[in-house]
């Protein structure tokens, strides 16, 4: 192994909706984290891993800041605290919009205390006047920064420099990982992620909030995949606005599903779907281990 190869942990953090998940997925070239509008959308640490001949980058995509109000929030914040305290570099985003809400303040005093390199992105410049993204930047200069970085990562297509950047303050290590994966991550954890996203993106109001997604079988074979998945909801009411008119709405998740997870193993892929309710399942330590929330 190279003598002067470099490997660590980067943590993506940040308020919700503000594109930890994009930002990851195109320093990666790949899809691992799920994007919808909707806050909440990413539920548990993802790690991505970049390796080439001379470094390794483990990016970890955390959910977004919330105000504790279930126990799957608690399990959220975890996931984020326990990134943070693995970390060799953190970056920070925010939305050049909406910079300072009460949450990055309060991200803020936190990361404070971490001995550890920290990184700000100033993301959706497209979206706001020069002069305001200007003054976001004073604003980002009066805290304990290495580098604030101000872009589009929708529009950006070039990471290169931004990568070459993250190396330089990496540790000098062997890699954590095989340089051939990708993310320590199942197939099956991805499917019902994948299968997850369709809901966010189908349904308002309640409904994504209220469910969740457990691959119980994952078949892979030559030339298809075949899963049968539960989507899990907390009222039998929730049930009928699943599955829809005729069946349509459970129909379009499976099938959009079913596309996106295509993209990924490059095989045809049949998934089959049931609805389960377990009432108040956020609320409860049982249920979320039950359904993977390690």
């Amino acid at each position: 192994m190279n003598s002067i190869y470099r490997a660590g942990f980067v943590s993506i953090v940040g308020k919700p909706n503000v594109g930890k998940s994009t930002l990851m997925n195109k320093l990666l070239g790949e899809k691992l984290s799920i994007i919808s509008p909707k806050p909440q959308t990413t539920r548990q640490q993802i790690k991505g891993i970049l390796s080439d001949e001379n470094r390794q980058i483990i990016l970890m995509d955390t959910p977004g800041f919330v105000e504790a109000r279930y126990e799957l929030h608690n399990k959220m914040l975890e996931y984020i605290n326990n990134s943070l305290k693995d970390s060799d570099i953190i970056i920070f985003m925010t939305d050049a919009k909406k910079f300072p809400t009460d949450y990055d303040k309060q991200i803020i005093q936190n990361l404070k205390k971490l001995p550890v390199p920290k990184l700000a992105i100033l993301n959706k410049i497209d979206l706001t006047d020069e002069i305001i993204v200007d003054n976001k930047i004073e604003l980002l200069e009066a805290y304990d920064f290495e580098k604030i970085i101000p872009l589009s990562v929708l529009r950006t297509s070039d990471f290169t420099s931004f990568l070459d950047g993250l190396t330089k303050l990496l540790p000098f290590n062997p890699p954590f990982y095989s340089t051939d994966e990708i993310s320590d991550l199942p197939m099956r954890f991805f499917a019902q992620e994948i299968i997850r996203e369709q809901i966010f993106l189908n349904f308002e109001d309640e409904i994504p909030y209220a469910s969740t997604v457990v691959v119980e079988q994952y078949h892979d074979f030559p030339n298809k995949v075949i899963i049968a998945a539960n989507i899990w909801l907390e009222k039998k009411s929730q049930k009928p606005i699943v599955i829809g008119k005729d069946g349509k709405k459970i129909k379009a998740i499976r099938l959009s599903a079913e596309k996106e997870i295509h993209k990924i193993v490059e095989k045809r892929v049949k998934i089959d779907l049931w609805i389960k309710i377990k009432p108040n399942w956020r609320r409860k330590q049982n249920a979320l281990k039950e359904f993977g929330y390690r």
